[in-house]
C-alpha cells in the first residue's frame, strides 16, 4: 500500500486568487477538509485509473483551492487529498480505506475504482458512515447494495440498461439492413463487471433473436488474447461484442486487426472511450462501438476538457472521467449545504439535485442516478455518444467498414 498526501494549492497561489478578484465568503480556516482516494496506480487496471479517476480528483482539488476553498458553514476550507495505490487488489482496497478511516481521520473517502472494488470496500464505507459516491460500478444489484448500504450512491448506470442498449443497437441495425446476419461473437474479462454484464446480455441476445455463435470468458490481466480472437474469426460472427476493462479493450482490438476480424459491428467496453485508444489505432477505430459516451459538443462538456487538458496535459475520456468531476461536484455542493457530518452529507444526497458537467444528477429510491450514457461510437476521430439514458445530444450510429489503414 503506498500513500501520497497532496495539499492541492500554494499559499502564494491562493494569495493570487483572493487578489483576482475570485468572489470568496467568509473567514478562512488552516485545517484542510481531508479526503482520501484509493485506486489503482499499479496492477491490471492502473492504466484505466490513470485516465478516468486520478486526474479528476487533481483536477478538482485544484478548481476548489483555487477558489479558495470549500464553504463549510461561513468558513472556508481547502482541501487536502491522501492518495492510495491499492494495486487492483481487493484486500488493498480495504485496508487502504480502513486505513483512511481510523489512522489518516479522512473526513471524506472518494469511491474506489472499479465494480469489484467498490462492492469489496462498500463495508468499510458503511461501518465509518462514509458516503461512497461511486463512478466505476455498474451492477445490477443496485437495489439489494443500496438496502444494505444506505450511503452507497451509483451515478455511471447498471448492467441491464448497458447490456440492453448494446442489443437494441445491434437489432436496429439488423432491421434496417446494416447487419446482415444473427450471428454474435461475445467475450468477458472474469471480473465482476464483465461477468454481470455477459449474463445480463445473453437472454437478451436470445429474445431479441440472436444466435450467440461464441461465449468466452479471460482472467483479468490476460497478456495474450489472440486465441481469443482467432477462436471469434472461426465462429464467423456478424458482430463481435467484447464486456472488457482497458488492456484487454487495447489487446482485442490489436489482435481484431491482425486477425483481419471482418465484422458489421464490433464493441469493446472500458478504455474504448479513452483518447489514447483513437489515437493508438487512428482510422482503424472508425465505427468502434464502446460503453458510455458523452455529447462532445456540449458546452460544459468543451469547457470541462480544455480545464481538464490545461490541469492535467491530457484530454479526459469521452465517458467517466466526467461523471467522476461530476461525483465530486456533487460531494462539494453537498458539503457546501451541510457541513461535514457525513450522516447529514448522505442525507441530502439522497434529496437533492446537484448541477454538474453532464446536466442535472438527482438519486432515487436505490441512490441511483438515472441519467446516463451507456453506448458511444469512433466517428470523425471523436467518441460520440449513441444511445444514454436521459441525456440529450444522442448521434445516429455507423457501420463498422472494415479496418480503415
Amino acid at each position: 500500500m503506498k500513500r501520497r498526501t497532496t495539499l492541492k494549492m500554494t499559499a502564494a497561489l491562493a494569495l493570487s486568487s483572493m487578489f483576482g478578484g475570485a468572489a470568496l465568503a467568509g473567514s478562512h480556516s488552516a485545517d484542510p477538509i481531508v479526503i482520501g482516494a484509493v485506486a489503482p496506480k499499479t496492477g491490471p487496471l492502473a492504466g484505466g485509473a490513470a485516465v478516468t479517476h486520478w486526474p479528476n480528483i487533481r483536477l478538482w482539488a485544484e478548481q476548489v483551492n483555487a477558489r479558495g476553498g470549500l464553504n463549510v458553514d461561513g468558513t472556508m476550507r481547502m482541501v487536502e487529498i491522501i492518495e492510495y495505490d491499492d494495486q487492483t487488489n481487493p484486500g488493498e482496497t480495504i485496508k487502504a480505506v480502513q486505513r483512511l478511516a481510523t489512522q489518516d481521520e479522512a473526513d471524506f473517502i472518494i469511491a474506489p475504482f472499479a465494480t469489484g472494488l467498490n462492492i469489496a470496500a462498500a463495508p468499510i464505507f458503511a461501518r465509518y458512515g462514509y458516503p461512497q459516491i461511486s463512478v466505476s460500478n455498474i451492477t445490477d444489484q443496485v437495489e439489494d447494495l443500496a438496502s444494505k448500504f444506505p450511503n452507497m450512491f451509483f451515478t455511471l448506470g447498471s448492467t441491464s440498461a448497458f447490456a440492453s442498449d448494446v442489443v437494441r443497437i445491434l437489432s436496429e441495425m439488423r432491421d434496417a439492413g446494416q447487419l446482415t446476419g444473427n450471428r454474435i461473437a461475445m467475450v468477458n474479462v472474469a471480473d465482476a463487471f464483465g461477468i454481470e454484464l455477459a449474463a445480463a446480455a445473453r437472454p437478451l441476445f436470445k429474445e431479441a433473436g440472436f444466435e450467440i455463435v461464441y461465449d468466452t470468458s479471460y482472467p483479468l490481466g490476460t497478456q495474450d488474447l489472440s486465441p481469443v480472437v482467432k477462436a471469434a474469426k472461426d465462429a464467423a460472427p456478424n458482430a463481435f461484442v467484447a464486456w472488457s476493462y482497458p488492456p484487454d479493450t487495447f489487446g482485442l482490438t490489436e489482435q481484431a486487426i491482425i486477425e483481419d476480424l471482418q465484422v458489421e459491428a464490433y464493441y469493446t467496453a472500458v478504455a474504448t472511450c479513452f483518447p489514447a485508444f483513437g489515437a493508438r489505432f487512428g482510422a482503424q477505430a472508425e465505427g468502434i462501438l464502446g460503453a458510455g459516451g458523452v455529447n462532445p459538443d456540449s458546452e460544459a462538456f468543451k469547457e470541462y476538457a480544455a480545464a481538464h487538458e490545461a490541469a492535467t496535459g491530457a484530454k479526459p475520456d469521452y465517458w467517466a472521467s466526467a461523471t467522476t468531476y461530476a461525483s465530486l461536484q456533487i460531494l462539494e455542493q453537498a458539503i457546501e449545504a451541510v457541513g461535514l457530518d457525513r450522516e447529514a452529507v448522505s442525507a441530502h444526497l439522497k434529496e437533492a439535485t446537484f448541477t454538474t458537467v453532464l446536466g442535472d444528477i438527482s438519486f432515487n429510491e436505490n441512490n441511483f442516478n438515472e441519467a446516463f450514457w451507456t453506448v458511444g461510437q469512433w466517428q470523425d476521430g471523436v467518441f460520440r455518444g449513441v444511445a444514454e439514458t436521459g441525456r440529450e445530444g444522442a448521434s445516429s450510429v455507423r457501420v463498422k467498414s472494415g479496418w480503415g489503414s
